[in-house]
């Protein structure tokens, strides 16, 4: 069968590596990839959010599934255009997808269908918004409404940080997309990842994983679209999945039927586990980045049969099968991410990175030049190892992270040690 993924990131070049692992996919094309991606599947020089060439591209070549990486072609309608041409097509429809290209709808979706989240309030107004920061103190969570990239969430520990955040976002600092913003309370505890696949009232649980946000060790700085991230999650423990799927995720599915919106794709909760219990940071509709990368390392079985099952309505039949190894990612970014960052810097020692068979590097911002490789965004690699425990695996990831070089190269110490002190210190 012919396969078309969507997408430029790290998050598609591990799906796409996944992908190509499938003895039903005879081709592989990606539209619009990157450097890495070129590798492993046909280039198709389309936007991934230029709907209607898509549409026709897929009808040409007669591509028997499309997986959809990213969440602006999702909100964008990609899944409608593609049912409306009986093109089989795994992701979210542009209503479904508000569950995230609206943090408003979200918080309040959460409210109606008592799904656990922080307490919050929404405002149009700059002047309503800074009077409420000043009433609730700080720190203070302030979030852009729609789209932001994984960045229109700030973390304001001070008053006057909160209020510049505000006049920010009011000023266009996302453009559309903070119009509208949200300010809760700042909840304590230690984040993790949860991903199902999921379609109408059922789900099949990814492994759990825990993302690092924050641009630098120990969780300081600027929020990012995430620095990297390991699986298992040793803070989910098997009490707390129970909780999750109980008071989380079947309720999530349940409402959005309700609502006349069935999921039917990837679904992602982003968690605060904490002395206020499990609570919902955001959802997501689509596969994490930089956790499908770890993620994808570790499932043993064919991701397209699963996919094509869950398409067919066969939901049940699915069950993954996990490595019981740890994975790891780290994700190597341009100089001056998450702010403005330079481009065209050429990267060596991807080669002698994976010499190491346990060490697989997914691209993220990459281009070809003059026949060299070269950054092409923010994030531009992710590279990742597996390990019997989780410290074997930040060894190897970091050990192969030496190997490899672009001017300006900078990246988080610290991914993994969050769980190896809960394994082996707690």
């Amino acid at each position: 069968m012919k396969v078309l993924i969507v997408g430029n990131g790290g998050r598609e070049h591990a799906l796409a590596w996944k992908v190509k692992q499938s003895p039903l996919v005879k081709k592989l094309y990606v539209a619009k990839g990157n450097a890495g991606i070129w590798q492993i599947a046909e280039k198709v020089d389309i936007s991934p959010t230029d709907i209607p060439s898509l549409v026709e591209f897929a009808k040409k070549e007669k591509i028997d599934l499309t997986i959809v990486g990213p969440e602006q072609p999702l909100s964008e309608g990609i899944v409608d255009a593609f049912e409306e041409a009986n093109l089989k097509i795994f992701g979210h429809k542009k209503s479904s997808s508000i569950l995230e290209a609206s943090k408003v709808y979200a918080k309040n979706f959460m409210k109606k269908y008592g799904i656990p989240t922080a307490f919050y309030e929404t405002f149009d107004k700059e002047e309503e918004a800074i009077l409420f920061v000043k009433k609730m103190g700080t720190p203070i969570v302030i979030k852009a409404d729609g789209l932001a990239a994984g960045k229109g969430v700030i973390i304001a520990y001070t008053e006057e940080e909160a209020i510049e955040t505000i006049k920010d976002m009011f000023a266009g600092k996302f453009g559309e997309a903070s119009k509208r913003i949200v300010i809760e309370e700042f909840l304590e505890g230690e984040e993790a990842s949860y991903i199902a696949m999921v379609k109408d009232d059922k789900l099949v649980p990814m492994a759990t994983s825990q993302d690092h946000k924050r641009v630098f060790d120990n969780d300081k700085g600027p929020n990012t679209g995430g620095m990297g991230a390991y699986s298992p999650a040793p803070v989910i423990t098997p009490e707390i999945e129970k909780q999750i799927l109980e008071k989380i995720m079947y309720p999530t599915l349940k409402g959005m039927i309700k609502e006349g919106k069935p999921l039917s794709g990837f679904l992602y909760a982003g968690l605060m586990i904490g002395p206020k219990g499990i609570n919902v940071l955001e959802f997501n509709v689509r596969m994490g980045d930089p956790e499908t990368q770890p993620i994808m390392r570790r499932l043993e079985s064919d991701l397209v049969q699963h996919i094509l099952d869950i398409l067919e309505g066969n939901i049940d039949k699915v069950k993954p099968v996990w490595s019981d190894k740890y994975s790891i990612g780290v994700v190597l970014a341009s100089k001056g991410y998450p702010g403005k960052y330079e481009k065209g810097k050429v990267i060596t020692g991807i080669q002698e990175a994976e010499k190491d068979p346990d060490i697989v590097v997914f691209h993220s911002g990459t281009d070809i030049k003059d026949g060299k490789l070269i950054t092409a965004g923010g994030r531009v690699l992710t590279v990742t190892a597996i390990g019997d425990t989780l410290l074997e695996a930040k060894e190897k990831v970091y050990k192969a992270i030496e190997k490899i070089h672009f001017e300006g190269m900078h990246y988080r110490k610290d991914i993994g040690d969050k769980g190896i002190k809960r394994l082996y210190y707690s």
